[in-house]
């Protein structure tokens, strides 16, 4: 999740002042607040719960849904994934075909 320009337009005046060499500047440094936060409560089930309650009491009829891919989920051919090709040599040791 990350603030839009508008809601940044809104709190920038209470960031403190960056001095001396800060290499992280305060949008990312928030940014990086919320995440952590937010994965949290997702991890924990705290922001189902939260959004069940929501719409139990009719103030959100949203539902979330969310399908996630990543390497573990999705197989492919090992030659489509840069697997080293194994090639049949002949008894003195030359490749094949060659």
């Amino acid at each position: 999740m990350k603030l839009t320009r508008e809601q940044r337009k809104k709190i920038i005046n209470l960031f403190p002042k960056q001095r001396g060499n800060v290499t992280v500047d305060n949008s990312r440094f928030l940014d990086a607040i919320i995440y952590v936060r937010i994965n949290r409560w997702a991890k924990n089930g705290v922001l189902e719960r939260i959004f069940k309650a929501l719409q139990e009491e009719q103030i959100t009829n949203k539902r979330i849904r969310v399908v996630s891919l990543d390497s573990r989920s999705v197989k492919v051919h090992p030659d489509a994934a840069g697997a080293v090709k194994k090639t049949e040599t002949r008894p003195w040791g030359s490749p094949v075909g060659g």
